[in-house]
């Protein structure tokens, strides 16, 4: 395992090694000693959603319990993006947009603290995440995904999004959120 830097340093993309042979591909996906070694951890679940080409999920935080998310893509590609909502961090309000796919040897760290979202790009995708914390969905929150002061560069144009996404407040609206 090898953790790149991105733009905002809490956030890191972890290359796996991979083990090739004739009958295919062998990649250690999580090591708990590994991982927690890095920084990355510790884990209490697992979750996988299947999206469509031109779904865009998030983005989304949690607010009691903050989610860090270690993502794989196991089908398809995906765009992930971590938007920092961390009150007191220099990177308030900045994001990172890293490129998945399945089989690429990579993953998206994107520590508690983040909003979280992807635009699928190639799919059906299967996105695979492992959190920190567990999910409760009355302290959800999130951020609209085209909030013109987060300037996200998404790869998609027109994307499909849930009912709750397509309303969710803008940055400055999570941001009151979090600091109440």
């Amino acid at each position: 395992m090898e953790l790149v830097e991105t733009t905002i340093p809490a956030v890191k993309i972890v290359r796996l090694e991979a083990f090739p042979d004739h009958r295919g591909t062998f990649t250690r996906f999580w090591n708990r000693d590994e991982w927690q070694a890095a920084g990355i951890g510790p884990f209490v679940e697992d979750n996988v959603s299947t999206s469509n080409c031109n779904v865009l999920r998030g983005l989304h935080l949690q607010t009691l319990s903050p989610q860090g998310k270690l993502v794989s893509v196991l089908s398809g590609a995906i765009y992930d993006v971590a938007v920092d909502v961390r009150l007191n961090s220099e990177t308030l309000g900045c994001w990172v947009g890293v490129h998945l796919r399945a089989g690429d040897g990579q993953q998206l760290w994107v520590p508690p603290g983040f909003a979280h979202g992807f635009a699928v790009t190639d799919g059906p995708a299967t996105v695979h995440y492992r959190c920190t914390t567990a999910y409760q969905s009355n302290h959800q929150a999130g951020i609209r995904w085209n909030d013109p002061n987060l300037a996200i560069d998404w790869p998609v144009r027109d994307p499909v999004l849930s009912p709750r996404d397509a309303v969710l407040p803008p940055f400055s609206g999570a941001i009151e959120l979090r600091s109440s």
